[in-house]
């Protein structure tokens, strides 16, 4: 009787773990692929364009980010972790969706030439009006990425993410080689939404008549409504440095130090969002299993960090020869913000993994409590640091952010199920390893004579991986047999 009796308890978790693993390798190998496309033509867009461009394009992003925010993705979510969703449901999703975004492109044409205003910049009226083309695309992604994550099917979605992936790259390396200049960074996205909006729809075979009739979609209204309101919370504590650096800051200086932004959150904002979409869809099928979901956050959270801690502070003590080597002579000014920036980025990172395990547990509210604290504290910081130039703004990064991941975690924490010690044991080994890497490799690079920044960059890369790994061998063993017994599986 005890076998019969344990065995249906092991099978569903053995299944969903099945599912995770093929989530994961799904998601994130495709993401690893997908993004070497794209930074491939990024970095050789980077070097073809000037730090004006990305200056320009990064004013018209507070306004997308923005009204994205309430593009329908929360709704989503509310589709994905309900246990049971009937057909009238989805067709009201569907039309929730697309009634959103088409409101939200005409906000968007009409708002364009205010955006104009506030910075002072005519150009920035036409790029927004163009780029509201990409609110026609976002139902037929948002829809089936629902249908498929409740699926646990991230094959597809990845394989699809994949393709459109490469026609936006390859849409950025013809404008750009075109003389397109600015328009090059709308003209990408532009292609990768509309490539992708496709392949979704066929992929989760979604396509269906929508329903403008949403008597009865008060529960998904509301969880996507909280979700949506941690989303514009976090929109203010995201955007809020450009929006403050960009009424004061030229567009050079605007584009160094966006630039800067997007060389050290390659890991936060292209893989862990990833990662974080199939740990939301196995938290929410693990509801019942409290125990069960507070172990695999702080496992997550463990070996996430062991790839994310040697990135940030590698980033951090390569500065100089990584940026003239991957951006190029020109972008030099960057390095000492891309010093300072990597060394916030382990607090952010591990601040954006609590929201998918309190959202999964049925608490919204938890993350946009604390998406709200965030959008007090960053714009304080950045209203402060604006004040000492691109440096300045470097620094309220450094200053907010521990303050931030510690508020959160005090408030989250109790939700998952996670002490304060379990917490801190997990990020401890990659924590400790990174730290002595990063100490050691400083004093080599200070000892180094004068060379080629490629050679350069080569011997400190080489000498910080071989001290990360021979530290972690040798005080952290176990996690190193966890993360190869997660690769090997």
């Amino acid at each position: 009787m005890p076998e019969s009796t344990a065995q249906p308890t092991n099978q569903p978790r053995e299944s969903l773990r099945q599912q995770v693993r093929s989530a994961v390798i799904w998601r994130s190998g495709t993401q690893i692929v997908g993004q070497i496309i794209a930074w491939a033509s990024t970095f050789l867009v980077i070097r073809l364009l000037d730090p004006a461009d990305y200056g320009l394009f990064a004013m018209t992003q507070v306004i997308l980010v923005l009204l994205n925010m309430l593009n329908g993705y929360g709704l989503a979510s509310g589709l994905i972790q309900q246990p049971h969703v009937e057909r009238r449901a989805m067709r009201q999703l569907f039309g929730m969706l697309l009634l959103l975004n088409l409101t939200l492109g005409a906000a968007q044409f009409l708002m364009a030439p205010l955006a104009a205003a506030y910075y002072r910049q005519p150009e920035v009226a036409q790029l927004l009006r163009v780029q509201a083309l990409l609110y026609l695309a976002t139902p037929f992604i948002a829809f089936p990425y629902a249908l498929l994550a409740r699926a646990m099917d991230f094959r597809k979605q990845a394989q699809v993410n994949l393709v459109s992936a490469t026609a936006g790259a390859l849409a950025a390396l013809a404008g750009a080689y075109s003389g397109l200049g600015v328009w090059t960074l709308v003209l990408a996205p532009i292609v990768l939404f509309a490539t992708r909006a496709i392949g979704m729809t066929w992929a989760a075979d979604s396509l269906m008549w929508p329903s403008f009739d949403f008597r009865g979609a008060g529960a998904m209204a509301r969880f996507g409504g909280l979700m949506a309101a941690g989303q514009l919370f976090w929109f203010v504590q995201s955007q809020a440095d450009v929006f403050i650096a960009g009424r004061l800051f030229d567009p050079h200086t605007l584009g160094i130090y966006t630039t800067s932004l997007f060389l050290t959150q390659i890991l936060v904002q292209k893989f862990v969002p990833a990662l974080n979409e199939v740990a939301f869809s196995a938290y929410a099928r693990m509801q019942d299993d409290a125990a069960g979901a507070a172990t695999a956050f702080a496992k997550s959270v463990r070996l996430i960090m062991v790839a994310a801690m040697p990135f940030y502070l590698g980033l951090a003590t390569t500065a100089e020869p990584l940026v003239l080597v991957a951006l190029g002579e020109k972008w030099r000014e960057a390095a000492p913000i891309v010093h300072l920036l990597a060394l916030a980025m382990p607090f952010m990172t591990l601040q954006i993994l609590f929201a998918p395990a309190t959202d999964a547990r049925g608490r919204p509210g938890i993350g946009a409590q604390t998406s709200a604290i965030g959008a007090l504290l960053l714009p304080a910081a950045f209203l402060v640091g604006v004040h000492w130039g691109v440096i300045g703004m470097a620094m309220a990064w450094i200053a907010a952010w521990p303050v931030f991941l510690g508020v959160t975690a005090w408030r989250s924490l109790p939700v998952i199920g996670l002490s304060w010690r379990g917490w801190l044991s997990a990020i401890a080994p990659p924590v400790t390893a990174a730290v002595a890497m990063a100490l050691l490799v400083t004093l080599l690079d200070h000892s180094l004579p004068v060379m080629g920044a490629l050679p350069h960059l080569l011997l400190v890369t080489a000498a910080g991986a071989a001290i990360y790994g021979a530290w972690l061998w040798l005080f952290a063993r176990s996690t190193v047999r966890e993360a190869i017994a997660m690769i090997r599986r």
